[in-house]
């Protein structure tokens, strides 16, 4: 018991080591995801709705299902929502570039990448992986420093999408970015006073980078991208969350890649 609770400490302050997943759509993804768990906590008493199936689910699996009091769940999702269950699984793997190409190549697509610049906040993050998985793309390239990784909130930001994107962390963004130029992959930034993006032609294989709310696109990696991609603003404010500038780009990027194949 105290192994169980040291785990738990730990897990509540690290990043994605932890494994802890929290919420009940998150958990429902991981479930689904056939990802290894080790135990499912849910608050005691908790036997309705979506809760029920969840436990019927992991037990089915033989995966032990522990009632404990909400404080003690508080302490685990450290202070994000929880609805009454906290999963710990198996750490997730960051996986790698081909790793996205592959991917893209089983689904006999084009590869469409999003590059998250300096996205610190695991709720946005978690809202861009979100987008990542909506849309169809391939996978999604965070850096080792000056991001968020993926962390517990990050995961259940994402809803549960976080179980079926490939995340790859790497070491510095702009050598990436020129290895997929070398790979045939065409580097859109999103950054004002470019190329408004239903003018952009995504139609081969895309990556398009998205920077924080703050500071956009570093300034190497706008000079390293082929092209840049706007969003007209038409309102007071002049730029969009970045999970909504995602939405926008990558569901673009999705439709013209598909009405290419038709």
């Amino acid at each position: 018991m105290a192994a169980d609770n040291e785990r738990e400490r730990r897990g509540t302050a690290s990043g994605v080591d932890s494994g802890a997943v929290i919420g009940r759509n998150a958990v429902r993804e991981l479930l689904r995801s056939g990802r290894d768990t080790d135990k499912l906590f849910v608050k005691r008493g908790e036997r309705e709705g979506s809760i029920t199936e969840l436990i019927a689910t992991a037990k089915k699996r033989g995966i032990p299902v522990i009632e404990v009091e909400s404080s003690r769940l508080d302490t685990m999702a450290g202070g994000a929502n929880h609805q009454g269950i906290v999963a710990i699984a198996s750490a997730c793997e960051y996986g790698t570039l081909d790793d996205i190409f592959e991917k893209a190549e089983s689904r006999g697509e084009l590869p469409l990448i999003a590059i998250a610049d300096g996205v610190t906040d695991p709720q946005n993050l978690g809202a861009l992986i979100r987008c990542v998985d909506c849309s169809g793309a391939h996978g999604l390239i965070i850096p080792k420093r000056h991001s968020s990784g993926v962390t517990p909130v990050v995961t259940k930001s994402s809803a549960g999408a976080v179980e079926h994107v490939t995340v790859v962390r790497v070491t510095n963004l702009a050598d990436t970015v020129g290895a997929l130029q070398q790979r045939g992959v065409w580097v859109f930034a999103a950054e004002a006073g470019g190329t408004p993006y239903y003018e952009c032609d995504f139609k081969s294989p895309s990556a398009i980078i998205f920077g924080s709310e703050g500071d956009g696109v570093s300034r190497l990696l706008r000079e390293r991208s082929d092209f840049t991609a706007s969003i007209p603003m038409y309102g007071k404010v002049n730029s969009l969350n970045v999970s909504c500038a995602a939405a926008v780009l990558l569901t673009e990027a999705a439709r013209q890649q598909r009405s290419r194949a038709l």
